[in-house]
C-alpha cells in the first residue's frame, strides 16, 4: 500500500514518509489533513490516524474517507484464502498477506488523475497532475508541513483550459470536457455509483477507455472484482508467474479469482514492480564505482 501510494503522489497534496501517508482533503464544511501511519507487516496494531480540520463537524467524514482510502473494510483473510487456492498465486499471497486495494478520496480527482495516466508512465502522470495542481493553486487555508495544496476542483480545471494540462492536446481536451461535465452535474463520479452504470457513462465520453473506467471503478467504488487486463505492468506480473499475459487469455484465466479479481490484480502489480526494483538494484550493484574507474585508468 505504502509503495503504491508513494509512487503516485502529487507534491503539495500528498506525500509518504517512512510508514505514514499524508494527505490534504476537501471536506463538506472545509478543508483538513490526515496522517495515516500503517503498522509494520505482521503487526496487529491498528492504523494510527492524525486528523486536522477547519471544522470539527467534518471528523466523521475524514474518518470515513481514511477507512475507504486504505480499504480497511475488506476481509483480508477471506480474500487471501480464496486467492491462495490458485497455486499460481499462492506464493504471491503468502509473500504479502492482507494486501489491500488503494481507494480514492474524491471521484472527480480520481477520474482526472486516471485520465492523465492514460498511455504514459506513472512518473509522467505524476508530472501532469503536479503541473495542473500548481497552475490551479488552490491552497490550504493553513498549510500542514509539506501539505500546502488541494487537488483542483473540476471548475478550476475548466477555468484553466487545456493549455494547463501536459501531454497530447486531444487528451487535454478530453480532461477539460470531463471536468466541465462534472462541474455541470451531467456526469456524476462518486462512491455511491454502481460499477456498470458509472463505467457506461465514462466509456460514452471521448478520451476515456476501458482501462480508465475500470481503474476508477476499482479505486473509487471499491469494486473488488475488476481485473485490468489492459494494464502492461499487471500483465508483466502475470508473465512472471507463468500466467497468460495476453488480455483475453488473462481475462479467461482470471475468472477463477472471482469475486476478488481486483486483489489478484494488485498481487500481479506487486510482483511486476518488485521484479523491476530487483533489476534496478542488480544493475546498480554491477556498475563499477568511480574509485574503481580511476584505479583502472591508472
Amino acid at each position: 500500500m505504502l509503495a503504491f501510494l508513494a509512487g503516485h503522489t502529487v507534491p503539495g497534496v500528498e506525500h509518504v514518509r517512512d510508514r505514514t501517508y499524508f494527505r490534504a482533503l476537501r471536506l463538506p464544511h472545509g478543508t483538513g489533513t490526515i496522517a495515516l501511519t500503517l503498522p509494520a507487516q505482521g503487526d496487529p496494531a491498528a492504523v494510527r490516524a492524525e486528523i486536522r480540520l477547519d471544522d470539527p463537524s467534518d471528523l466523521d467524514a475524514a474518518i470515513d474517507t481514511s477507512q475507504r482510502f486504505l480499504d480497511l473494510r475488506s476481509d483480508p483473510v477471506a480474500i487471501d484464502n480464496a486467492l491462495a487456492a490458485d497455486p499460481a498465486l499462492a506464493t504471491a499471497v503468502a509473500a504479502t498477506p492482507g494486501l489491500r486495494v488503494p481507494g480514492a478520496v474524491d471521484g472527480a480527482e480520481m477520474l482526472i488523475r486516471a485520465m492523465l495516466g492514460q498511455q504514459v508512465s506513472v512518473a509522467g502522470a505524476q508530472t501532469a497532475a503536479a503541473r495542473l495542481t500548481s497552475a490551479a493553486d488552490q491552497r490550504l487555508s493553513v498549510p500542514d508541513g509539506e501539505l500546502t495544496h488541494l487537488f483542483p476542483t473540476p471548475a478550476a480545471i475548466v477555468a484553466l483550459g487545456p493549455d494547463a494540462i501536459a501531454g497530447p492536446r486531444r487528451r487535454a481536451n478530453a480532461v477539460c470536457a470531463a471536468a466541465a461535465a462534472i462541474a455541470a452535474g451531467s456526469l456524476v463520479v462518486d462512491a455511491h455509483r454502481r460499477t456498470a452504470r458509472l463505467t457506461a457513462d465514462l466509456l460514452a465520453r471521448p478520451g476515456i477507455g476501458p482501462w480508465t473506467a475500470g481503474y476508477v471503478a476499482m479505486r473509487l467504488l471499491a469494486d473488488r472484482d475488476v481485473l485490468l487486463t489492459g494494464d502492461l505492468v499487471l500483465r508483466g506480473g502475470a508473465a512472471l508467474l507463468d500466467l497468460p499475459a495476453r488480455p483475453a487469455e488473462l481475462a479467461r484465466y482470471g475468472e477463477r479469482w472471482r469475486p476478488y479479481r481486483s486483489y489478484a490484480g494488485m498481487h500481479l502489480w506487486r510482483v511486476a514492480l518488485a521484479d523491476a526494483a530487483r533489476r534496478r538494484a542488480d544493475a546498480e550493484a554491477a556498475r563499477p564505482s568511480r574509485k574503481g574507474h580511476r584505479s583502472m585508468a591508472r
